[in-house]
């Protein structure tokens, strides 16, 4: 079986605006689709650096958000707010599922930040 990397661009919304972000998606399960799995069996040797040296298993790390979390933290309320109005612009037209994604993603980081997305975009969180 050949590999092939599979290359997108993922468009995350962060306190600061948009940022673009083009990944390789190698051995992982990006989505929740499922749609790349996991294949052990292209992962790359383990380096030998006093005593076996292997990948990080990313998956270890439980807290992803703690940088969006400071920089909500360092908003004022009107900041806030705007940056939940516009977070809602930009995501009005998308499918529910993208929203409710998104809201899941900043409570993650605060419960306060997707609650107010949640508001924003008239969603009873």
């Amino acid at each position: 079986m050949r590999h092939v990397a599979h290359f997108t661009a993922i468009i995350e919304m962060a306190p600061c605006g948009l940022m673009p972000i083009m990944a390789a998606l190698l051995s992982t399960n990006q989505t929740t689709a499922s749609k790349w799995q996991e294949q052990p069996d292209f992962s790359e040797p383990a380096l030998s650096i006093e005593g076996a040296g292997d990948h990080w298993n990313h998956r270890e790390d439980y807290d992803y958000y703690p940088h969006p979390r400071v920089l909500f933290h360092q908003m004022t309320s009107a900041q806030r707010q705007v940056l939940f109005e516009n977070t809602a612009r930009f995501l009005g037209g998308t499918p529910r599922g993208v929203q409710l994604h998104r809201i899941g993603n900043c409570t993650k980081a605060d419960p306060a930040y997707g609650a107010g997305i949640a508001k924003a975009l008239g969603i009873k969180h």
